[in-house]
């Protein structure tokens, strides 16, 4: 039976899917996850009620995650993903030739579960390469305990601030990352939309800012997401957003990146270029230069 399927990204917002059918249901100890079909973009699920990813546009999030950091670094080998259960980012990373090994640090065992048999155009089979590494638990105790300078990437595929995932978007947290990344390392993190939640990315990009000496955003659309959405790179080496299209083309010819269906080296500057009216919407929150 099918039913309406309605997100609330701010008090005074709401859109969603007035036909979609649920597939699968799971309370687990940490959240509810619930599996969906759509007319619109295919097959999704949710946790608490967020919108987190589809067979439909999935793409244009995990490429936009994973890209335009791995590509500044020279040559990664060793990636860790925060959170990432649907193997999205995960089967992203493993287009880099030259990967040799990538943790997927995933609180919840039912997140893995429900779409790793629901939704495999998303993780495309990644959990069954041997370079994947798969940690179910808490990434920051992970993180804790890993040995230092072992990642080149970081990728925070994880849930807003506001849920289970809220301890790992803090200076302390982004302190402890540093330890086990490489001396040439980048971190990719997700960060909202400028028009329903400007207020806590720019308390995100200040956390960022105070932990990292380099600290680029990006913006695109994500029909899921139902908005402009924000994500940023930090680094106190690498800026993504100073890659030329000419070392971008070679980067991903020497990778063997093709048949990617959003990002491109054509759209990499636009991707870090906000219009004035997101500038201008973020700018009443940001803590000013010193």
């Amino acid at each position: 039976m099918s039913a309406p399927l309605l997100f609330r990204p701010s008090p005074d917002a709401v859109y969603g899917f007035p036909h979609a059918k649920r597939v699968a249901q799971v309370v687990s100890p940490y959240q509810r996850i619930e599996v969906w079909d759509t007319p619109q973009l295919g097959r999704l699920f949710t946790l608490d009620g967020r919108p987190m990813t589809s067979t439909g546009d999935e793409f244009i999030y995990h490429e936009c995650m994973v890209h335009p950091a791995a590509l500044a670094h020279p040559l990664p080998k060793a990636a860790l993903v925060l959170g990432g259960g649907d193997g999205g980012a995960a089967r992203q990373l493993l287009r880099h030739a030259g990967i040799e090994r990538i943790v997927v640090a995933e609180l919840d065992a039912e997140v893995m579960r429900l779409t790793r048999e629901h939704l495999p155009e998303v993780h495309g089979g990644a959990f069954d390469d041997p370079r994947v590494e798969l940690v179910i638990g808490d990434a920051a105790h992970y993180v804790a305990n890993a040995a230092p300078a072992q990642f080149d990437l970081v990728v925070f595929d994880l849930t807003p601030p506001d849920s289970p995932a809220a301890g790992l978007y803090t200076q302390d947290f982004y302190q402890q990352l540093k330890r086990v990344m490489s001396p040439i390392a980048v971190v990719s993190v997700h960060l909202g939309s400028p028009y329903f939640h400007a207020g806590r990315i720019a308390r995100l990009l200040d956390d960022l800012r105070a932990a990292f000496a380099v600290v680029r955003t990006m913006n695109t659309f994500i029909p899921l997401y139902g908005s402009l959405w924000m994500m940023a790179t930090a680094s106190d080496t690498l800026d993504p957003a100073a890659l030329s299209a000419d070392t971008l083309t070679e980067r991903l010819d020497a990778r063997r990146i093709d048949a990617l269906m959003h990002y491109d080296a054509a759209m990499h500057a636009g991707l870090f270029s906000a219009s004035r009216a997101v500038r201008d919407k973020l700018s009443q929150f940001l803590k000013p230069a010193s």
